[in-house]
């Protein structure tokens, strides 16, 4: 699943928080975020400020491909 739609479906599960209000308690504007959205594209900066925003934790993993362990 894309990124962006983690984060829309997040921003349903908080409310129907807008893309507006998202933009906002990031500390960015809105037609940033949406670009952002439209691409796809963040920074793994972006993406705990959206975390932040949303109150949700963003967890990074590497896992190793040959045996599925987490590293």
């Amino acid at each position: 699943m894309a990124m962006a739609e983690k984060i829309r479906i997040m921003r349903v599960k908080r409310g129907n928080l807008s893309e507006r209000d998202l933009a906002a308690r990031m500390g960015d504007t809105p037609q940033n975020l949406n670009n952002k959205m439209k691409r796809d594209d963040f920074k793994e900066s972006e993406l705990r400020k959206i975390a932040d925003a949303l109150g949700v934790d963003l967890v990074i993993k590497f896992i190793d491909r040959e045996t599925g362990e987490e590293i």
